[in-house]
């Protein structure tokens, strides 16, 4: 089992909270962490700056296929951006793995 972190960027907090309680309650996360960020980047032919709200998720790998479906399903942008990778203290992926729903 390979314990992930997973680097969601969204609209606003309320997107944020509603896939953060989404994926925590299905089980396909054990944490959800909320920020807000200012983000800057290339769209098209235009450097484009941005207040935004990134989504931190705890879970396993096993686990990715499924939540990134639920994410693109959920998600008001047409290109979201969905990331991870992680590794860590044992004991903290530990409780991952026992708060994360079992294939």
């Amino acid at each position: 089992m390979q314990h992930i972190m997973v680097y969601i960027t969204v609209e606003n907090m309320d997107e944020a909270q509603m896939l953060g309680k989404e994926l925590v309650s299905s089980n396909l996360a054990a944490c959800a962490n909320i920020h807000r960020i200012d983000s800057v980047y290339r769209w098209g032919c235009k450097i484009v700056e941005d207040k935004e709200v990134v989504l931190i998720l705890k879970t396993i790998s096993e686990m990715f296929d499924e939540l990134k479906e639920t994410v693109r399903s959920l998600h008001s942008y047409d290109l979201p951006c969905i990331c991870w990778n992680i590794s860590g203290d044992e004991d903290y992926l530990q409780w991952v793995s026992d708060e994360t729903r079992k294939l």
